[in-house]
């Protein structure tokens, strides 16, 4: 598709572009794998609609200036190269210093960043009528329901063909990042791609939609650059690459446990725990954020039977994850405000349920528990329910070794027969360990940690786990 080829030419939108462009849907997510065309659809989409729509107000946003700018504003077909011929002819206005691109029809651009969550509220008086967020897992959930809460439009005369498409979302992704759970959860997890689906109002009442692009999708890309898939593959990590080639939303590229943990291996079937095994539970605090609970039965050796009649004896030492509580309310990231001692209840109402419950003896929980607050602490209320703790490593040094402690666990158990304890889950412990840990993401400023800002509760609980030692004189397990 042109717009006026004599005065501007913006090229072709390619099929999967051209999808994102005319949908129906209110609420799009376009991207997935690198090369996908996602950043060029935003920019073409941008002027055509604003060209197309007088008085039409676009705000564009990245999470930093300095992202922005490289992405949007340098380079062959930035904004500044599109719209070079209708600013030379003085019938575009590019705004460095405010930061806005103007049509003659009184449409604009707005090029916006929102690197801290308290930046959201320079918008607070903004009409949106097309919000765009390029590179959506870079944002929280927080920051993006504010600005949705934006975008509204009264009075634009809208053409025929795009009747009933605005206001507007456009967003574009791939995976990782720090909202990496939410995003997914929220349009991946939602419905089979290309399936348009109408939110409920609590959750913006729009039409959602994934359109996934991968680098096939992208022609261009491959007449002018041919050896770029090549490059792609030479990155050297599997899980890399096949994030990067094929938008694999299972994976985050460069996390902290991709390349280690295979579904495979480590979810197995629940199965009865050895009576000779030590059972007992972890936990890290939340209540506006997630809290978690989980619970371990640790090997001594001997051999279990499995869920399908075979035995099987794993090294001494050896985690298994039985089963988790997930303090949420649904939303990634987001807890569900329990107070101390009804999550003490939640975990003997578990414990009462399971067969195993019983031998539950306390494990390490975050060391916050036990800071009192005009003299009452958390860990003392859950202890008036029979719930008890044992404090985390929390010595210098422990959040790296604690993620290593679990990276080499997982990595014993790729090799048979094992030489080293390993780290296993059963697979019914989805809402918490399966759909969380798995895509941890690496801190960017500290590679040997996990980014602090991502959905890393049960992380943080596991890693105590796996650093944990056992006092000599061990806790009175959990009796009814």
């Amino acid at each position: 598709m042109t717009a006026d080829p004599v005065e501007l030419d913006l090229g072709e939108l390619h099929d999967q572009q051209d999808e994102a462009f005319y949908s129906l849907a209110t609420e799009i997510l376009y991207g997935g794998a690198a090369g996908g065309g996602k950043s060029h659809l935003m920019r073409v989409a941008a002027i055509l609609w604003c060209l197309m729509i007088p008085g039409l107000q676009v705000y564009l946003f990245r999470r930093t200036f300095p992202d922005l700018w490289k992405n949007h504003m340098e380079g062959p077909s930035s904004f500044q190269a599109l719209l070079a011929p209708l600013v030379k002819l003085k019938r575009v206005t590019i705004n460095l210093n405010d930061g806005f691109i103007a049509f003659p029809n009184g449409s604009k651009i707005f090029l916006c960043h929102c690197q801290h969550e308290k930046n959201v509220y320079n918008y607070q008086g903004a009409e949106i009528h097309v919000l765009m967020m390029d590179e959506l897992t870079h944002f929280t959930s927080t920051m993006y329901r504010y600005l949705r809460g934006r975008v509204r439009m009264v009075g634009l005369k809208i053409p025929d063909e795009l009747q009933g498409m605005f206001p507007r979302i456009l967003c574009s992704a791939n995976p990782g990042g720090e909202g990496h759970n939410w995003v997914k959860a929220a349009w991946v997890d939602l419905a089979p791609p290309m399936a348009i689906t109408q939110m409920p109002d609590e959750d913006g009442g729009m039409l959602r939609q994934y359109i996934p692009a991968k680098m096939a999708d992208n022609p261009s890309l491959m007449l002018n650059d041919p050896k770029y898939l090549s490059r792609l593959e030479g990155l050297g990590t599997p899980a890399l690459v096949k994030a990067m080639r094929d938008g694999d939303w299972n994976i985050v590229a460069g996390g902290m446990l991709d390349d280690v943990y295979k579904a495979s291996v480590h979810e197995l079937v629940p199965f009865d725990i050895p009576s000779s095994w030590i059972i007992d539970r972890s936990f890290d605090w939340g209540s506006s954020k997630p809290f978690s609970v989980g619970f371990w039965a640790e090997s001594d050796g001997t051999e279990a039977t499995l869920a399908n009649g075979t035995k099987k004896a794993w090294p001494r030492g050896s985690l298994f994850r039985i089963g988790e509580i997930y303090g949420w309310n649904g939303t990634p990231d987001e807890g569900c405000k329990k107070l101390a001692v009804e999550v003490a209840d939640e975990i003997k109402a578990l414990l009462t349920a399971v067969p195993w419950g019983p031998r539950c003896v306390p494990g390490p929980a975050d060391n916050s528990i036990f800071d009192a607050e005009n003299g009452v602490c958390i860990a003392d209320d859950m202890a008036k329910r029979g719930i008890l703790w044992e404090r985390c490593d929390k010595s210098p040094g422990s959040r790296k070794t604690g993620w290593e402690a679990i990276r080499k666990r997982l990595k014993a158990c790729h090799t048979f027969p094992m030489e080293e304890p390993g780290l296993f889950v059963f697979n019914n412990c989805r809402d918490g360990f399966i759909r969380t840990v798995p895509t941890l993401p690496r801190d960017p400023n500290k590679p040997d940690d996990v980014n602090t800002k991502s959905e890393d509760h049960v992380g943080d609980e596991t890693r105590y786990r796996c650093q944990y030692i056992r006092p000599t004189c061990t806790s009175t397990p959990f009796y009814l």
